[in-house]
């Protein structure tokens, strides 16, 4: 259910890029500072613990995530789905204690792996 509910989302964006003037105008640039605003409306909402509105701004970010993917496809650059596989592939890599051999002694040791892990991938 959750895959056909992103792929409605998804193609909504695409459908509000190709027949909205305001939303085909838009550009990573020009979408930016509402993407940060979203981040600390969220943070906020998490400060003050209030779900109902992290469900909204968690909402706006997925839209804001689907609108520069977007924008990318459209250039040529990368789609959702890149993006998609580019997450899970560094949860895969950087969780070694679960989808590898690594052994862990607690958190301690999932930290210093997960730093070491982004080192190694040339990553701050």
């Amino acid at each position: 259910m959750t895959g056909e509910k992103f792929q409605e989302l998804a193609e909504i964006m695409k459908k509000l890029r190709k027949e909205c003037p305001w939303d085909r105008e838009q550009t990573h640039d020009s979408i930016k500072g509402a993407t940060i605003e979203e981040t600390y409306e969220l943070i906020e909402a998490i400060d003050l613990k209030d779900y109902d509105e992290m469900k909204a701004e968690l909402g706006d970010l997925l839209l804001h995530i689907l609108f520069h993917s977007v924008i990318a496809e459209e250039n040529n650059k990368f789609n959702i789905d890149d993006v998609i596989d580019t997450i899970r592939e560094k949860l895969i890599r950087r969780h070694p204690h679960i989808f590898g051999s690594v052994k862990v002694n607690g958190t301690e040791d999932i930290l210093k792996n997960w730093e070491e892990i982004k080192l190694s991938e040339g990553r701050e």
